[in-house]
């Protein structure tokens, strides 16, 4: 294969593939483990390559057109001789390519945030906003002043030698005492009093369950999302969401196996229904890339190959990720070639 130059696309993906110097005017360079498997074969055969990114960022999945896009395409349509990155060998792939021998196993793992274990003073807080708060502030002092006014008005028939007095105090103390269940110390007799209590009281039963219930739910996040410590475990919970990368390999394969009848997997089935939640809208993202960052950022669990998420675990600056995988490798990972392509054989062998 000397004096052969041969057109590789390819994809980025983290640790296979990176950008390792971007001059300007200059031809990108590029690093990780796809491009010293490519460089390896390069100088053992005597090959040269050019290498380029696909234009639209995806490996490639079946259109409804019947027409393949990404990585794919550009081997399908002939505008390139080879393909690689974390590319899984898959069988729709190879009825459209050829693939070498797999050089590496592959896996669906699952990218979760560690749950933060900081102390906040203020916690009790957390179920409610801070503009309900001060709604139900509001509320109290206006019912205290309420109750105030009309004891003013009528006030009430005292006990021969109760020395209870109805002012604003007592009035404010009462109304705060039966909003936390404590009960008051000023007896209010009047009808007019008392029915205004009784909705209060009432008022205050919602709130104080409501709160109750989110106080439960805020506190159990954290232990919910440290006891995934496998995919079972992830899909025996609808809590924390999570999906991949649409119409990429790793979706393909939960959907098969949650779709195929003869080998229907309880676990891809529950998976695959978060996973297609709204048509796959909601859960799903367009790159890698991007469901990292939905990680990072916020509540969410990214499925994705195995190999790729615990890279980024382990170079995670802050430490906030941490990884769980299937027990078997699934598939593996190859390097893609036109079809009929005469150098296949000859990567294989190396």
């Amino acid at each position: 294969m000397r004096g052969v130059v041969l057109r590789v696309v390819t994809v980025l993906e983290e640790p296979f593939v990176m950008v390792s110097e971007n001059v300007l005017g200059k031809p990108k360079k590029y690093q990780g483990f796809s491009i010293d498997v490519l460089d390896a074969l390069s100088n053992y055969l005597g090959f040269k390559y050019e290498i380029y990114v696909a234009p639209d960022h995806k490996y490639g999945s079946l259109q409804p057109d019947s027409q393949w896009n990404g990585l794919m395409g550009e081997l399908v349509f002939k505008r390139a001789d080879v393909g690689l990155s974390a590319l899984t060998i898959t069988p729709e792939r190879e009825s459209v390519v050829d693939f070498t021998t797999r050089y590496m196993d592959y896996s669906v793992g699952v990218l979760l945030r560690k749950a933060e274990r900081t102390v906040d003073m203020f916690a009790c807080l957390a179920p409610f906003d801070l503009s309900l708060w001060a709604c139900i502030a509001g509320t109290v002092l206006l019912i205290g002043i309420l109750v105030y006014l009309l004891n003013w008005l009528n006030p009430p028939r005292l006990p021969m030698g109760s020395v209870s007095s109805t002012t604003l105090y007592n009035s404010m103390w009462f109304v705060y005492g039966s909003f936390v269940q404590q009960g008051g110390e000023v007896p209010y007799t009047t009808l007019a009093t008392r029915m205004m209590m009784g909705v209060w009281w009432m008022f205050a039963l919602i709130v104080i369950s409501s709160y109750t219930a989110n106080l439960a739910a805020f506190l159990t996040i954290s232990r919910i999302e440290n006891s995934i410590q496998s995919l079972q475990d992830l899909s025996k919970q609808t809590e924390l969401p999570y999906g991949t990368v649409l119409d990429s390999a790793v979706y393909d394969q939960v959907r098969s196996k949650a779709m195929n009848p003869f080998e229907r997997d309880p676990m891809y089935s529950q998976m695959w229904r978060m996973i297609n939640h709204t048509g796959g809208a909601d859960n799903n993202v367009e790159e890698s890339r991007e469901g990292i960052r939905k990680v990072k950022y916020g509540r969410f669990g990214f499925v994705w190959d195995a190999a790729v998420l615990e890279y980024v675990a382990n170079n995670d600056e802050d430490c906030s990720f941490y990884t769980v995988s299937s027990n078997a490798p699934d598939r593996g990972y190859g390097i893609a070639m036109q079809h009929g392509s005469p150098y296949r054989d000859i990567f294989s062998q190396r």
